[in-house]
């Protein structure tokens, strides 16, 4: 049995299968007749061309964008060293700035210093003045204070002392150096 079942099998192998064909074409033949025609059509309608004329007009739209984004490239960096150096002028400035900023507060402090020296000399020397004014004051009063009291004291002197006849022999002498004048 092993043997019929090997020989059916076989017989069954060498079978050829026939496809169904259609004048004289099979399935196959039939694809590759649509591809030709299709080709056909294509050369025929000058599509190679519009394809190839799209894909340059492509070619040039990327190449204008590559030589703007190249131009805008170069300007930008032109942008950006010109900004930096802006940026290192405005830094020079700021220091600039502060350095006469210090400066100036240096110079108003050594000129307040100044002026408050002056004005405690000024000062001191208004107190001073007016401390020897006093001083002037109290020793004109003290002055006129001790010669109202020598005058006082000299007229109780004089009146204790003298009497009615001194005065007479006083005034006759004072005359009489008037008459010899």
């Amino acid at each position: 049995m092993s043997d019929l079942a090997m020989m059916a099998s076989i017989v069954q192998a060498t079978e050829v299968e026939h496809e169904p064909t259609f004048l004289g074409l099979d399935a196959g033949g039939w694809v590759a007749l649509a591809m030709i025609a299709v080709f056909a059509i294509f050369i025929w309608k000058k599509v190679p061309g519009a394809i190839a004329g799209a894909l340059d007009g492509k070619i040039a739209l990327i190449r204008d964008q590559l030589a703007e984004a190249e131009s805008l490239r170069k300007e930008a960096e032109a942008l950006k060293a010109e900004y930096e150096k802006k940026s290192k002028s405005a830094d020079k400035d700021a220091a600039a700035l502060i350095e006469r900023a210090n400066h100036e507060a240096e110079d108003i402090v050594a000129k307040a210093k100044t002026d408050a020296e002056v004005l405690i000399e000024r000062r001191t020397r208004m107190a001073e003045d007016k401390i020897a004014a006093e001083e002037r004051a109290a020793v004109d009063s003290l002055r006129a204070t001790a010669a109202d009291a020598a005058t006082k004291a000299a007229a109780r002197l004089i009146a204790d002392r003298h009497d009615a006849n001194s005065d007479e022999r006083l005034v006759d002498q004072a005359i009489g150096e008037i008459g010899q004048r």
